[in-house]
């Protein structure tokens, strides 16, 4: 297991700017964050080498691409068959994601479907698996709240200050703190 990464401001100006701007490159993020294009190179390269930037995968809307059928599935199975269960269950297209849970449940599973016939058919794919002892599904009826990160790591506090001069200077004459401006 990695050790977390020790995210500054920096780190969070970039991350949040990538976010906002998704297709834009190092220059673009460099005059967003108004630091320097190698800095905030080198900042990127150091969180794709601690995980922290996972990939570059581009969102995709599986509703909007006509699976516009989701649910959410619970499973139990038999004692051992985690190894067996994610691969049966990585062989199911219908089957968007899977975590291993504690609780009531083992697994955790969010799938998706053109229909509710193909719904009904990724259910009972999952359910022929030989690993799938019980499982609980329930439809998604519309998304509250989509999948997001930014929150979470705007809790983090900073690992001390950005090293960055450009950006550390930008901070400290903030409109706050500027004298004779107002």
């Amino acid at each position: 297991m990695r050790t977390p990464a020790k995210l500054d401001e920096l780190d969070l100006a970039i991350l949040s700017a990538m976010h906002e701007f998704q297709k834009a490159g190092i220059l673009e993020l460099s005059r967003r964050t108004k630091v320097a294009r190698a800095t905030v190179q080198a900042r990127i390269n150091r969180m794709e080498e601690a995980g922290v930037i996972a990939s570059y995968d581009p969102r995709i809307d599986v509703t909007a691409a006509g699976f516009d059928v989701q649910a959410f599935v619970t499973l139990e199975i038999a004692q051992g068959a985690l190894d067996t269960v994610t691969a049966e269950l990585d062989a199911i297209p219908g089957v968007l994601e899977a975590y291993a849970t504690t609780g009531s449940g083992d697994v955790l599973c969010r799938i998706g479907a053109d229909s509710h016939a193909g719904l009904q058919s990724v259910l009972l794919s999952i359910d022929r698996t030989s690993a799938v002892v019980r499982s609980h599904s329930v439809i998604v009826l519309s998304t509250v709240i989509e999948r997001r990160t930014l929150p979470l790591l705007r809790t983090l506090t900073p690992a001390g200050t950005a090293k960055a001069p450009a950006y550390r200077d930008r901070r400290v004459s903030s409109p706050d703190t500027r004298a004779g401006e107002g």
